[in-house]
């Protein structure tokens, strides 16, 4: 597991000169828009309802002494439940509306890699949204099922420290896999896929943990979050498909 955290994050180096080699920063400019709006929604969402959230939380402070204190503690809460879920929300919303965009660029990428006479699936731009909407809705039930709990858990003092590890993992597993199924959409179905993530989760998560800690630079990470993780995925799934047998025979040019 941890080698393969290791090659979901190596798998980065590289990418800058990979997208320019390749002429694909044109075709970044509607994800990434879509990155930034919805990074701006959600941030309003936050700053407007931490106060009522900590109001709520608030609310379990029975006692007279402290509560002022309680109170601010609350609000601070409040802000990080947001952002958190705001989190979950924002990663699958710009992976499921940005599939036409960027399954494109994946393919182009995987082109590169393997020469342009291999099979894969063809599939429309509607295919593409779709898929990427049932896979995002998908892991978005299942990310919160996890999240809710571990949140609510990250209210008892020392415990938070590790719910908030937990939180990042599950986070930057999920979105992980929202960018390899970019490449696997042309190669598997959407269960295959789902089996494919779960056998190679290190990478996904490897994957991932970049993609989250860039939201966390301001304007530009949300800019370049999706150029680097999707071009990070695609090299790295094309070399697991390779490796496991799951492509024709044609050479696999070798990675740096």
């Amino acid at each position: 597991m941890i080698k393969n955290i290791y090659k979901g994050i190596k798998a980065y180096a590289g990418t800058f000169k990979l997208i320019s080699d390749l002429k694909l920063w044109k075709y970044f400019g509607i994800p990434v828009l879509i990155s930034f709006l919805t990074a701006i929604t959600i941030g309003f969402l936050a700053w407007g309802l931490s106060d009522n959230i900590g109001g709520v939380i608030a609310k379990i402070w029975f006692w007279e002494w402290g509560s002022e204190t309680f109170l601010k503690i609350s609000e601070v809460l409040g802000g990080i439940i947001v952002i958190a879920i705001g989190l979950v929300l924002y990663k699958h919303i710009i992976m499921a509306f940005s599939a036409p965009f960027m399954s494109p660029v994946s393919e182009k990428i995987e082109r590169h890699l393997l020469g342009e006479h291999h099979t894969h699936r063809d599939t429309s731009g509607t295919e593409q949204l779709w898929r990427g909407i049932r896979i995002n809705v998908r892991n978005l039930l299942y990310e919160l099922l996890f999240t809710i709990p571990l949140l609510l858990l990250s209210l008892i003092p020392l415990l938070n420290i590790i719910t908030s590890v937990l939180l990042f993992i599950i986070q930057s597993y999920y979105a992980g896999f929202g960018n390899m199924d970019y490449t696997l959409e042309r190669h598997f179905k959407y269960n295959e896929s789902t089996k494919f993530v779960q056998n190679n989760k290190g990478v996904a998560i490897g994957n991932g943990i970049i993609f989250m800690a860039m939201l966390f630079i301001p304007v530009i990470g949300i800019i370049l979050v999706l150029p680097l993780s999707v071009t990070a995925s695609t090299t790295e799934t094309v070399r697991l498909i390779k490796e496991q047998k799951r492509l024709s025979d044609t050479g696999l040019k070798e990675i740096k």
